[in-house]
């Protein structure tokens, strides 16, 4: 058995870890996570989906959890570059853009399939990343909004303060409204008219939030 184990091993189409495009593997553990859940996801699953080796997959990650972990981060940092204003040292930065990014990327991740399928099945696996650690996303969200907000408060948009207490502050206003607000709405599905309504108060408490006293 171990032999035949083996010789099937050498013999599959699966290539060397370091050859594998980790997207390949991240797609196919998406398109798992979407049908089967995380809790009857496996590595086995993943690498059959992927067409790659178990070995493959353990000498990237150590489970399960590792690879949504990567998932998610993936999917997240693409959204956060798609919703906020485009960083650039001198150019002109009016707050509106960042809050209007900021509520842009709370619609974008409230609806998205993954955290959508992830909160119907399992939402422990949020848990962690809430109450003990922050996982590369939130520590790449964070940057990216204390350099906004730090060209904000150099151009006078946004009010004097130590940009990265503000940026933790905007963040953790802006999580509960993605992950909250459809149960203090009834939304199960992420969207609709009371949400919209929320997200337009989400917007005002921002602009407030961060205003520097001007009639912006």
């Amino acid at each position: 058995m171990v032999s035949q184990r083996i010789n099937n091993e050498v013999s599959s189409p699966a290539k060397a870890a370091n050859a594998i495009p980790e997207e390949r593997i991240l797609d196919a553990a998406y398109q798992l996570l979407l049908t089967i859940g995380l809790q009857r996801l496996t590595m086995a699953d993943i690498a059959r989906q992927a067409g790659v080796s178990r070995a493959t997959l353990y000498r990237r990650w150590g489970g399960v959890r590792e690879v949504i972990g990567a998932l998610t981060t993936r999917e997240w940092t693409a959204l956060t570059l798609a919703a906020m204003p485009p960083e650039g040292e001198g150019q002109p930065f009016e707050r509106s853009q960042l809050v209007d990014g900021v509520v842009r990327l709370v619609r974008l991740i409230r609806v998205h399939p993954l955290l959508r399928r992830i909160v119907e099945l399992d939402p422990d696996f949020l848990t962690p990343y809430l109450l003990t650690r922050r996982g590369g996303n939130t520590d790449h969200q964070l940057e990216m909004l204390e350099a906004a907000l730090r060209l904000g408060i150099a151009q006078g948009s946004v009010r004097a303060g130590d940009p990265a207490l503000l940026a933790r502050s905007v963040l953790l206003t802006a999580w509960s409204f993605t992950l909250t607000g459809p149960v203090f709405t009834d939304s199960p599905a992420g969207t609709g008219p009371e949400l919209d309504r929320l997200d337009d108060e989400l917007r005002l408490l921002l602009d407030r939030y961060l205003s520097n006293g001007d009639a912006q």
